[in-house]
C-alpha cells in the first residue's frame, strides 16, 4: 500500500483546495448569487451612510424623501445619517453622485427591534435632490393587493459580500420570485410571523443580505416592498426573504411628507 500514499496525498491536497473554495456551510451574502447592476439604471437607489460608510439601502420616493427600513436606525449608533444619491460605485467619482444631509428621520411608530412589524423609515433630506438621468424618483404601489405568487421581482443593494467580509463597491442586483404568504408562514420557514403587511421571496442560493436592508423590491417597475432588516440568515432556502409591503403604509407616508413641508 506504500506506493499509493503519494496518490492519496494528492487526493487529500485536491480535496482541501477544492473544498476551501466551496465554503458550503455558510451563505456568502452580498446580494447573494446576484451580479453587478448595469451602472445608473437604478437611479432611485440611495446609500444610507454613517461616517462615510454604507450601512443600509434606501430609495428616492419624492424630491426630498427617501424610504428605508426602521431597523437601520440601530446601525447608526447615535450618529447622523447622510444619503448618497446618483451612485453606482461608492468610492469612485461619478458625474451626478452627491451626498445629502438628513433633516429628519421618522421611523414608523409601530416598528420594534423585537419584530419585523412596520419596518419602515422616512428620511427627509436637507434639500431637494437634484434630479437627472442618474437621480430619479421610484413610483411605489398604492393599490393594496398582493403581488401574484411567482412574479419575478428585482432588488438591488450594496450589501455585504459575506457575513464578515467587505461591502461591494458597486451596486449589485438579483431577481427573485414572490412566494405566497401561506408558504412563507409554514413552520419550517417563518412560522406564522409574516403578516398581511409583509411579503416574501424565494431565497434559495440567491437573496438579499446584511447592508441591503431598506432597499426596494421592484416588481414591474414599481416598488412593492422594502427589504426588512433583522437577523435572518441570507441564502438559507428555509428562511425566505422578508419585505415590508408598501401599500398598507401609503397614508402614513403621505401624512409624514405633508406635515414636514
Amino acid at each position: 500500500m506504500g506506493h499509493l500514499s503519494p496518490f492519496l496525498a494528492l487526493i487529500v491536497l485536491l480535496g482541501t483546495s477544492v473544498c476551501g473554495e466551496c465554503d458550503l456551510g455558510r451563505p456568502r451574502g452580498r446580494i447573494l448569487g446576484g451580479y453587478e447592476a448595469p451602472p445608473h439604471l437604478k437611479p432611485y437607489m440611495a446609500s444610507l451612510q454613517v461616517d462615510g460608510k454604507h450601512v443600509c439601502g434606501g430609495f428616492l420616493i419624492a424630491e426630498q424623501w427617501v424610504l428605508s427600513a426602521a431597523h437601520c436606525l440601530e446601525d447608526k449608533h447615535g450618529k447622523p445619517f447622510q444619503v448618497l444619491l446618483g451612485a453606482h460605485s461608492l468610492s469612485q467619482p461619478e458625474p451626478h453622485k452627491r451626498l445629502y444631509g438628513v433633516r429628519a428621520e421618522i421611523g414608523h411608530p409601530g416598528s420594534s427591534t423585537e419584530t419585523y412589524d412596520d419596518d419602515l423609515l422616512l428620511l427627509q433630506l436637507e434639500e431637494k435632490a437634484i434630479l437627472n438621468e442618474h437621480v430619479k424618483i421610484l413610483p411605489f404601489q398604492r393599490q393594496d393587493r398582493d403581488v401574484p405568487t411567482g412574479t419575478v421581482c428585482e432588488v438591488a443593494g450594496w450589501g455585504k459580500m459575506s457575513h464578515t467580509g467587505k461591502l461591494p463597491d458597486k451596486l449589485q442586483q438579483v431577481e427573485r420570485p414572490v412566494i405566497s404568504r401561506e408558504v412563507c408562514n409554514r413552520r419550517a420557514h417563518h412560522d406564522n410571523t409574516i403578516t398581511e403587511k409583509m411579503m416574501c421571496t424565494d431565497s434559495k442560493k440567491k437573496d438579499t443580505c446584511t447592508g441591503d436592508s431598506g432597499g426596494p423590491l421592484v416588481c414591474n417597475g414599481i416598488a412593492e416592498g422594502v427589504v426588512a432588516a433583522g437577523s435572518r440568515v441570507c441564502g438559507n432556502y428555509k428562511k425566505p426573504g422578508i419585505y415590508t409591503r408598501i401599500p398598507p403604509y401609503v397614508d402614513w407616508i403621505e401624512r409624514v411628507m405633508a406635515s414636514a413641508n
